[in-house]
């Protein structure tokens, strides 16, 4: 069988590229990492407008989903272009309460789900399996809890911590606060969630991928070397083909989980997607040279996102468990 995007996501999806392709992402990223979330929010407030937060939201809580391709499509792009913010949290928070709403407990979505849908509201997540820390739970405007089969709203966050990837800022929630739900169907409903979660981090290593191979072959094509660029060497053409490959072996997979939301295949995009963002970062370091290990360096804010991504909602260790579990 041979799956292809309709013209009309594959527009939506350029779309998205045009428009954050005009926007000078860097100095959002780099504002976001010195904790001012300014930039970053105007950015998610466009992103909002364009529907890519209702993706993941039902239609009868102000959403436009759930549309799982088409969140995947959107999360290629926000990570294509280093999206500071609680992107997959978001995604994990959206689907957890819609979760609670089909089995019935319909409270905590009609209170959070249209503000996620507008934008207005960045939501980070907190359970078991996850660490100890909430991402940019400094910048979230809810951090949603789970322990002991309850569900609550932090009522704020400790100090923030350093992380591999300065945009993704680091806080443990403070014990306490609202409850919002309590019930042995949480278990089911972080389970749903944490798919949806792994998916939008499988789309965001894609894209993550994608721009550090585009902006390597950039390079070898203009740095020289013995009077020919480096671009025509072969063993430098081996290294981009090997990451071409990986890269495209992680797209259909990406896809293909959005279509069945099957826990093993969204776990083997997930490994892939993760294997092939941290593969381009070291042939993008690599062929770089000395250059490629400064800040100043736009390629560092990629370079710097790959590893945590590939690592956060499930290890590839932990995704290959699950998908050999099938």
């Amino acid at each position: 069988m041979r799956f292809l995007l309709t013209s009309q996501q594959l527009d939506f999806a350029r779309s998205l590229d045009a428009m954050l392709s005009a926007a000078d992402t860097p100095a959002a990223i780099r504002a976001w990492a010195a904790g001012d979330a300014g930039p970053g929010r105007a950015l998610w407030s466009r992103l909002a407008d364009a529907g890519v937060f209702a993706l993941g939201v039902p239609e009868e809580h102000e959403g436009m989903g759930p549309l799982p391709v088409e969140l995947a499509l959107s999360c290629v792009e926000l990570g294509r272009h280093a999206l500071p913010g609680p992107v997959v949290e978001t995604v994990a928070a959206a689907a957890l309460l819609a979760r609670l709403a089909e089995l019935g407990e319909e409270g905590p979505a009609k209170r959070l789900l249209p503000g996620i849908a507008s934008g207005a509201c960045l939501a980070s997540v907190l359970w078991p399996g996850g660490g100890p820390y909430a991402l940019d739970a400094d910048a979230a405007d809810v951090v949603l809890t789970v322990a002991d089969q309850e569900l609550r709203l932090a009522p704020g966050h400790g100090p923030v911590q350093p992380s591999a990837d300065p945009a993704r800022r680091l806080a443990r929630p403070l014990p306490g606060g609202e409850l919002l739900y309590a019930g042995p169907q949480l278990e089911d409903a972080v389970a749903y969630a944490t798919g949806w979660a792994r998916l939008a981090a499988a789309g965001q290593c894609l894209g993550v991928a994608e721009a550090l191979l585009a902006r390597t072959v950039a390079y070898v094509k203009q740095r020289t070397q013995f009077g020919a660029p480096i671009g025509s060497f072969q063993a430098v053409k081996h290294r981009l083909a090997d990451t071409l490959i990986a890269i495209e072996f992680a797209r259909p997979l990406l896809y293909g989980a959005a279509l069945s939301l099957a826990p093993g295949e969204v776990a083997a995009a997930k490994v892939t997607a993760g294997e092939a963002a941290y593969g381009a970062a070291r042939t993008a370091l690599q062929l770089h040279g000395a250059v490629g290990y400064t800040q100043e360096l736009d390629l560092s804010l990629w370079l710097r996102k790959a590893r945590p991504l590939r690592d956060a909602w499930g290890s590839p260790g932990e995704c290959r468990a699950r998908v050999l579990a099938g």
